[in-house]
């Protein structure tokens, strides 16, 4: 008798199951056909997005090339192409790149170019704080201390990736302008920074050893 209750359950479930595709069956093929199309989708962006990244890849590669063979022309031109049509990370390191090559004959040209990355809100943090050093760096001879500090005071703060090389740039600079206080508070601060590299950490300390002994009270 319970193989028989078990065969009607069967029966009534199979009957179930029938209706219910007839009913939805149009709506089952067509969500099944929009997954696959959406998977086929997704890989083929990944694998355009690899090509265009190892295409870039091999652009940065020549242009870097043609910089090390002075062609800086056409290093500058190739880098400039790159900053326009590749891929986000290619396209950063190309600006600054072009940036460095304009500056090798034009620092003030190139301090421009920098400043106009650490403008750029579309940029990562670490590349605006490094465009903002490097511009600071072709300007450090020429501008006054407090456009250096206008320039580099956000990049010496302890999270700041380049704040070391920011510090020294600030404490050049006091010593040029005969600001022996603010000379002195730049190289305090690269001496207690324990991560302070050991090259730098020398040179702050020579040119600590030029400053005029501070007066007793």
């Amino acid at each position: 008798m319970s193989e028989l209750f078990d065969e009607v359950d069967e029966e009534v479930r199979r009957e179930q199951l029938k209706r219910l595709w007839d009913r939805y069956s149009l709506y089952i093929i067509a969500a099944a056909i929009l997954i696959v199309a959406a998977v086929g989708a997704w890989r083929g962006y990944q694998y355009l997005q690899s090509q265009k990244a190892a295409e870039a890849g091999k652009a940065f590669d020549a242009a870097v090339q043609l910089s090390e063979q002075n062609k800086h022309a056409e290093a500058e031109a190739a880098f400039d192409k790159l900053a326009a049509t590749a891929p986000a990370g290619y396209r950063m390191l190309a600006r600054l790149r072009a940036a460095a090559e304009v500056a090798a004959r034009d620092p003030k040209g190139g301090a421009k170019l920098y400043d106009e990355i650490a403008a750029d809100s579309t940029m990562g943090t670490i590349a605006r704080d490094l465009a903002r050093v490097r511009a600071g760096a072709l300007l450090v001879d020429s501008e006054s201390y407090q456009n250096m500090l206008q320039r580099l005071e956000t990049s010496t703060k302890p999270e700041a990736t380049f704040r070391h090389t920011a510090r020294e740039l600030l404490a050049f600079s006091a010593w040029h302008a005969n600001d022996t206080a603010a000379a002195r508070q730049w190289l305090d601060m690269i001496a207690s920074d324990g991560e302070t590299p050991s090259a730098m950490r020398s040179r702050a300390e020579a040119l600590q050893a030029l400053l005029p002994p501070v007066a007793k009270s």
